[in-house]
């Protein structure tokens, strides 16, 4: 990722005026997360939604958040030092793996990323092989009818994702109606 490049993504990432269509607060309570857990933040970039993510696994609990860009990662250590959160690890991810310790994340949360990724369904499979069975993955990404979000061309339809959680051995649990613009499919591995 080149330093504009970087400036551009961070620039829309952290825009304050996401909340009004991301709806962080609705998204998080969504998330159904408990004091204690330990949950993967999955493409996690500088950290729009990491410390609210850690705010609800409280200091009992942990996030990994998960990115394969060292300098976004370097973004997201900054902002956590600065708003004094504790309960967070960065972690440099690969294409195709995650990183994550083996066992430990009862949840990996996909917010707004899986567009990006490149070999998706070995991702993905990797992804649920280091969760423990019954973990939950939570994908909200860009609906296809939508205006918002990043191009038609770039966006992962619904089916599509379902059909690649499926090679990859998760199993649809939820398809709920949470955003405006974005679908949130949850699975179990």
């Amino acid at each position: 990722m080149t330093p504009e490049e970087l400036k551009g993504a961070l620039k829309r990432q952290l825009n304050p005026r996401r909340a009004e269509w991301q709806k962080p607060a609705a998204l998080v309570r969504a998330l159904r997360l408990r004091r204690g857990q330990v949950v993967a933040e999955v493409g996690s970039g500088p950290g729009y939604f990491t410390p609210r993510l850690a705010r609800a696994v409280g200091p009992s609990g942990h996030v990994y958040a998960v990115d394969p860009e060292a300098a976004v990662l370097d973004v997201l250590r900054q902002r956590l030092k600065q708003a004094g959160v504790r309960n967070v690890t960065p972690v440099l991810s690969r294409d195709d793996d995650p990183m994550l310790p083996q066992g430990r994340c009862g949840v990996a949360i996909i917010i707004n990323a899986y567009h990006h990724m490149h070999g998706r369904v070995a991702f993905l499979r990797r992804l649920a092989s280091r969760l423990p069975r019954g973990a939950r993955v939570i994908n909200v990404d860009w609906d296809e009818r939508t205006e918002k979000g990043p191009p038609p061309k770039r966006r992962v339809p619904r089916t599509k994702f379902l059909r690649d959680a499926r090679r990859a051995g998760l199993r649809l649990v939820a398809d709920r109606a949470v955003l405006p613009h974005q679908y949130f499919l949850e699975l179990r591995r």
